[in-house]
């Protein structure tokens, strides 16, 4: 599902209290640094514990190598491939829509929210509005004046998410929603469940950020006019953001901490070994597999 569809209405509350979904069986799990391919196919397993009857999962990841999550229809050629590789970067593709994103193992902070389709509402931006709740709640913990963008903006770079056209549906920007754009949200939905992640700035690195696409032709100052981070905006740690986040989506599913299975994490490794770290699945676009 693409992150730039959008329906009409909102739905639930911004006051940092438990949301409509928070009488379910919800787990935290606390951030973990791991590879691109492995937070990718985590998510997918989520999903599948959530449709089987398990607990449903709110998680804030990190992503250890950095790592560049190309959008869904993303044209690889768009990538500098040599510049990842000599820098350490991973590279791989997302089931959602959207451009890619540079997430810089300290200046990103990811997270996920996964549950069954039929707790959700139907029309995507009611759903958005409420699985972001959690989100605009930890900006606000943090002092950071953030909500969804005022308007809609151009795009500056259509091939990097964060230099897309900008939409009030799913982009947070500071300054009330005015100033720079701060965090990405994307959803998709299976068979019988929902997956949305998103990715927070905590430090946007304008140059390395842009380094991961090839040809890009945009300078440092001009993704600093488009995109900002937590740093920016409030004197906290990374740690402390972190922190924040992990409590907003705990108190908005009242869920309890707890941790992956063996075996979830042995289904993981088998999908990321045949999706999220495979060049056919990375390197080609959808049409050509």
């Amino acid at each position: 599902m693409s992150d730039s569809e959008a329906a009409e209405d909102t739905v639930g509350t911004d006051d940092g209290s438990a949301g409509p979904l928070a009488d379910r069986e919800w787990r935290l799990i606390r951030e973990e640094s791991r590879p691109g391919p492995l937070n990718m196919a985590l998510d997918e397993v989520a999903a599948e514990t959530a449709a089987d009857g398990g607990p449903r999962t709110v998680r804030v990841y990190r992503w250890e190598p950095s790592c560049l999550s190309m959008g869904y229809t993303q044209d690889p050629e768009t990538v500098d491939w040599d510049h990842c590789a000599d820098a350490g970067i991973d590279v791989t593709r997302r089931q959602t829509g959207g451009g890619g994103i540079y997430h810089d193992h300290d200046g990103d902070i990811s997270y996920s929210i996964t549950a069954p389709a039929e707790e959700l509402p139907g029309k995507l931006l009611d759903a958005y509005h409420l699985l972001c709740e959690p989100v605009l709640d930890a900006f606000r913990a943090l002092g950071v004046d953030a909500d969804y963008a005022d308007e809609e903006r151009p795009a500056i770079y259509h091939p990097a998410c964060y230099l897309r056209a900008l939409h009030p549906a799913h982009d947070v920007c500071a300054d009330g929603g005015a100033g720079r754009k701060l965090s990405g949200n994307a959803q998709y939905r299976r068979d019988s469940s929902v997956i949305q992640h998103g990715s927070v700035t905590f430090d946007a690195k304008p140059r390395d950020h842009l380094a991961v696409f090839s040809d890009h032709g945009i300078d440092e100052e001009r993704f600093a006019e488009r995109v900002g981070g937590i740093t920016d905006c409030a004197d906290a740690t990374r740690e402390e953001a972190v922190a924040a986040f992990e409590d907003a989506l705990a108190t908005w599913a009242d869920a309890e901490e707890s941790h992956w299975t063996a075996a979830e994490l042995a289904r993981a490794e088998e999908i990321a070994d045949e999706k999220y770290r495979s060049d056919g699945w990375v390197r080609e676009r959808p049409g050509r597999r």
